[in-house]
């Protein structure tokens, strides 16, 4: 489950106060700032994330000495031991920069020794800022001994976030990308497929937050499908078809949805498959028809003339589970044209125009791969039944009816 953290202490303090409200009403999992006595009015909801070096208690700034001074006296020890406990700090992780193992070493060891006073211990995590090989390999060390890793990288490329995730795959604990904006988020969190397990980052309103928690809940549904019965096959002669070429690798049983009518789609199969005379095509589907509609992501349906270099559509699997897919081109040809007509169980009619020939498939129950052309009364296909009518490819609830 992806997160973020919201950075406070960069934010304009006039901004301040609706930032943090903000963050708690979108449910944002933690909030960062060095002012342990602002962590300490958010509630429990909230985790909350102290990096010593603003504003804090006396017991906090106590810590911070007797961690760089060395200061060993009963009196700072009982301070510390105060200091790491959340109930007497207000904030629930000790976030702490670390640039060198000698700190990474004494991060870790305060980690377990946090760990072994159970509920009384605040989690120590680390901050490193990665610049170089050297950091590089050292924010990949703490990545697999302590529970929160935070890393700002220097440079604008990715690889080093590669590195530490392909590193840290068997690590417990979670790793946490500093973004500077929200398009940076959205590429942290697809990186290597599996993204960084959060991010940080300082917003500049509350209306960025908002937006974040968008982001952070972009996910695409399971959906239910149908089995279609084919009720007849007719060949319409010439027109346009669409071929959509996507950024992705179809697995065997996935296609995207398309249909005539905004109420019915059938499941068009991606050419993952071998074809005769031709090699596969394995990002592509001869989907059909350009006035048909495909789904995509957020329940909204475009037409295939409309899609190109660019949209996102949903990939779906024989079984329903959907994932976004992004589209490099779509190519319009006229072909031969064969139109299926078919009714779903509640007898409602779903209809797909396609390209008339043998090549062009769909599949059926359990993922089976249907050649267009060799279909034939009472063969069954798999589809997907919409509940809304649309306009403009927005779900709506008015009278509509497609014929």
């Amino acid at each position: 489950m992806r997160f973020a953290w919201i950075d406070l202490r960069e934010v304009p303090r006039p901004q301040l106060q609706a930032v943090v409200d903000a963050a708690i009403h979108a449910r944002m999992a933690g909030v960062v700032a060095s002012d342990a006595e602002l962590l300490g009015t958010l509630p429990p909801t909230v985790t909350r994330v102290l990096i010593p070096g603003g504003p804090a208690p006396a017991a906090v700034k106590k810590l911070a000495d007797k961690e760089t001074k060395g200061a060993d006296s009963k009196e700072t020890k009982e301070t510390a031991k105060d200091a790491k406990s959340p109930a007497s700090t207000g904030f629930d992780v000790l976030l702490r920069k670390f640039g060198t193992q000698e700190e990474l070493d004494a991060l870790a060891a305060d980690h377990r020794t946090a760990t072994a006073a159970g509920k009384d211990g605040t989690p120590v995590s680390g901050f490193i800022d990665v610049r170089d090989d050297r950091t590089l390999t050292l924010s990949c060390a703490g990545a697999m001994v302590l529970p929160y890793t935070v890393i700002h990288f220097a440079d604008p490329t990715k690889i080093p976030l590669e590195i530490v995730l392909a590193a840290a795959e068997s690590a417990e604990g979670k790793l946490v990308t500093v973004v500077d904006g929200l398009e940076e988020a959205a590429i942290v969190f697809d990186v290597l497929e599996r993204g960084s397990d959060g991010i940080l980052f300082t917003p500049r309103s509350a209306d960025e937050v908002f937006a974040l928690a968008r982001l952070l809940e972009a996910t695409t549904p399971q959906l239910e499908l149908s089995t279609l019965t084919v009720e007849s096959i007719r060949h319409v002669g010439l027109g346009d078809r669409v071929c959509v070429d996507t950024c992705s690798h179809f697995e065997e049983d996935e296609g995207i949805l398309v249909g005539s009518y905004s109420s019915g789609f059938v499941l068009c199969c991606s050419e993952t498959h071998p074809l005769p005379y031709m090699p596969t095509r394995p990002f592509r589907v001869n989907a059909g028809a350009l006035h048909s509609y495909t789904l995509g992501p957020d329940n909204r349906t475009s037409y295939l003339s409309e899609v190109g270099s660019g949209s996102a559509l949903l990939a779906v699997g024989a079984d329903g589970r959907t994932r976004r897919v992004v589209v490099g081109r779509a190519k319009l040809e006229s072909r031969p044209l064969l139109e299926i007509r078919t009714h779903a169980e509640d007898g409602r009619l779903v209809s797909l125009t396609v390209q008339d020939d043998w090549h062009v498939r769909v599949l059926g129950p359990g993922g089976k791969v249907l050649n267009v052309t060799e279909l034939q009364t009472g063969d069954e296909l798999l589809g997907y039944l919409a509940a809304d009518k649309r306009h403009v490819g927005l779900p709506i609830g008015e009278f509509c009816k497609e014929v």
